[in-house]
């Protein structure tokens, strides 16, 4: 079994307070059906010696631009952010996501989304609104998650996964991100892969 390091929010920055997903704390809108589930605020760390490698995932991008497939990734940092165009908390850290992705290129960092419960029209609509120019997964019915189920399964809408360079969990949040703290948090995990590297 493997162990991981899990800092809550206020230890370490990352992210906003929140609910609990573990206790299904969810979110309604105005008719009273249940939209997303909030996050814990807390993000785990799993350290280099005891990460999983990551799962098959692959799917089709928002817009028919493609296909992604997170094994062709390997050797890069891949982001993968989970999200909706009707996620209040997602709308919160979009420009955040963005920031960092533009930060984090030079580095070898991928970023990609996974559009969950949405349409396409709206999902394109939120991506043109904060100016996303990383890639999207579409996972309509969310069926492509299940893929992490026996890793680090992103449990809350929105949810951001880190696999290192060599195709392993290395982190996920359970919770909106803030730039400086999702910079860190990437740019931590792409230079231990790099130092491992060089040894």
């Amino acid at each position: 079994m493997h162990v991981v390091r899990t800092m809550a929010i206020l230890a370490a920055g990352v992210l906003l307070a929140a609910g609990c997903s573990d206790g299904q704390v969810q979110r309604s809108d105005a008719a009273g059906q249940t939209r997303y589930v909030e996050g814990t605020g807390v993000v785990t760390i799993v350290p280099p010696d005891e990460r999983q490698e990551a799962p098959e995932f692959s799917g089709p991008l928002l817009g028919g631009t493609g296909e992604f497939n997170l094994a062709q990734a390997k050797g890069d940092v891949v982001v993968l952010n989970v999200w909706a165009s009707w996620c209040p908390p997602c709308r919160n850290e979009a420009p955040a996501l963005q920031a960092a992705s533009a930060e984090l290129a030079k580095q070898d960092v991928q970023f990609v989304g996974i559009n969950v419960r949405d349409n396409d029209v709206d999902a394109q609509a939120f991506e043109h609104e904060f100016g996303l120019t990383y890639p999207s997964v579409v996972d309509t019915t969310g069926s492509l998650l299940l893929a992490f189920r026996d890793t680090l399964p992103p449990t809350a809408i929105p949810s951001t996964l880190v696999v290192d360079r060599e195709g392993r969990l290395a982190a996920r949040i359970l919770d909106e991100v803030t730039q400086k703290s999702l910079h860190d948090l990437v740019a931590d995990i792409a230079a231990e892969d790099a130092a491992a590297a060089d040894g």
